[in-house]
């Protein structure tokens, strides 16, 4: 099953400029793991050294942040959206 995947702009270069593409899996680690062998230049973006989502990148399903849900065990379906979100600092 695909699920849509939203990705942000300064991601997009590694998908080919899409801001949406499609991955399979039942769970949010697997449709990461079919985006980043279909995108393999988000891995580095997405992953640190030991394999794990980076802290800075935030993932939602549906508008609701996966490290409240199950994680990367969260299930998905082929309705539903995830958003990958890099956090933004900055300020004055």
């Amino acid at each position: 099953m695909a699920t849509k995947i939203l990705i942000p702009t300064p991601l997009r270069p590694y998908t080919d400029k899409q801001e949406a593409v499609e991955a399979a899996g039942g769970t949010i680690g697997e449709l990461l793991s079919d985006l980043t062998t279909k995108y393999s230049g988000l891995k580095a973006h997405l992953y640190n050294e030991q394999g794990k989502l980076r802290s800075f990148v935030n993932i939602y399903l549906n508008d609701e942040d996966i490290r409240y849900l199950q994680k990367d065990q969260t299930p998905v379906g082929p309705n539903d959206t995830v958003s990958i979100i890099p956090s933004v600092a900055g300020g004055v």
